[in-house]
């Protein structure tokens, strides 16, 4: 039986070899891995093509977007300013009384700054052991919120039901998700049929329930072209249609103060007849706070674990190649997202943990420690990550920048005060 390689199949069908290897991904076209290539039988592909070719493929849930209202289009912007210096992490006193609940919550980068806006805590769900144990730790044992928090899978009809008897009774004012969106990014395959990318339907089922006044979804830019548009279409839809007014644009967290440019997809919705307000930026691209400004003291700062500061150890060589690595430059070509060496005189590049592959300290040779991370992440030092070193690096990559997070909180606040 002949076999064919992807690069083949591209050039028989005459798509890209990315294209086929998402249909590879997908489960749609079957293939064998055969010292690390994909391989696909001559049966396999003409059983594909036959189906391909009719523009049969399998259905995604994004298939049956029909209408895309532009309103959604449209911007609303804040002046917050006036408001940046509130500080209810630290000073309880300067906390309102509106509510929130944060789905997908990670180790709380969101609600950590919601928190700094002056919002309280009533309810989270998080499958990420070690997630949990940082926001437990940090949220109730620390703070003092009175909420439930425990290692739960949202896609679990009764953890959503705790869910919902856990905040009953109590005013509801924001429900908060940044759902996974490993599938939505623009690096590897773009998989549509990735179960993952409908776990925004969960949190949709659990918005429609509770019927909080405003909705806010963040996830990676890459979502709003995704599909020529039609995954940002589907989601503005589906919660208009349980009656949220959805606006949408992309901010930039250097712009509220935090040392780094990182970029997410901002949803803002309501239920109560206002306008969605999404945040001003505090600062212009030439005040950005620097890598130097954030973690400069750190340099000479002792080894502590309790503070999440433990340098690795790398090798003489490897020392020796990770300070050769220009600033914004990655140490591995194939590798230009990870092992990245931040700019020190600017905002760092996009704080990531890519399965080891951390960013680089601009002047020392090593990779950054957890804190030096947090930091460039806008957590504030008291708060501390739970597990070992690896899943706390793992933690703060995934998290939202908590000054961002700030930012959509003060947002919010105004929106309801209309």
């Amino acid at each position: 039986m002949a076999i064919l390689t992807v690069e083949e199949v591209a050039e028989k069908t005459n798509k890209s070899v990315k294209t086929i290897r998402r249909q590879i991904a997908e489960g749609s076209l079957k293939a064998t891995k055969i010292n690390n290539r994909y391989r696909i039988s001559t049966k396999d592909y003409r059983d594909w093509f036959n189906k391909y070719s009719n523009g049969i493929r399998k259905q995604s849930i994004f298939d049956d977007v029909d209408y895309f209202n532009q309103e959604s289009k449209r911007v609303n912007y804040v002046d917050i300013s006036k408001m940046w210096d509130r500080d209810g992490w630290n000073n309880p006193e300067e906390r309102n009384e509106l509510n929130f609940i944060d789905l997908f919550s990670g180790a709380g980068g969101l609600s950590c700054g919601l928190v700094m806006a002056g919002w309280t805590p009533i309810g989270s769900v998080e499958i990420m052991e070690q997630a949990v144990a940082t926001y437990k730790y940090n949220f109730v044992d620390k703070k003092g919120f009175k909420e439930n928090v425990e290692t739960q899978d949202i896609r679990d009809s009764k953890v959503k039901k705790r869910l919902y008897d856990s905040v009953a009774g109590k005013n509801i004012d924001l429900i908060v998700g940044g759902f996974p969106c490993q599938g939505f990014s623009m690096s590897g395959n773009r998989i549509v049929t990735d179960k993952r990318n409908t776990l925004y339907l969960d949190m949709l089922e659990i918005v429609d329930h509770l019927k909080p006044k405003v909705v806010v979804m963040e996830n990676v830019p890459g979502l709003r072209s995704m599909l020529g548009g039609k995954v940002e279409e589907k989601i503005i839809n589906d919660f208009e249609k349980i009656g949220y007014k959805i606006n949408i644009t992309v901010l930039n967290a250097a712009d509220y103060c935090t040392p780094q440019i990182r970029k997410r997809v901002i949803f803002i919705g309501n239920r109560i007849g206002v306008e969605n307000c999404h945040p001003q930026p505090i600062l212009t691209p030439d005040k950005y706070i620097t890598t130097k400004e954030a973690i400069g003291d750190l340099m000479k700062h002792k080894e502590d674990p309790l503070f999440n500061h433990v340098p690795t150890t790398h090798s003489e060589e490897m020392q020796k190649k990770l300070l050769k690595v220009k600033e914004g430059e990655s140490l591995y070509k194939n590798y230009s997202d990870s092992w990245k060496k931040c700019p020190w005189d600017k905002p760092s590049c996009t704080i990531k943990e890519n399965h080891g592959g951390v960013n680089i300290h601009p002047k020392l040779p090593r990779v950054l420690t957890a804190r030096e991370m947090a930091r460039l992440q806008s957590f504030p030092d008291d708060f501390v990550f739970q597990g070992s070193k690896k899943w706390q690096l793992t933690q703060i990559g995934n998290a939202v920048p908590c000054y961002l997070g700030k930012a959509i909180g003060l947002a919010v606040e105004i929106m309801l005060e209309q």
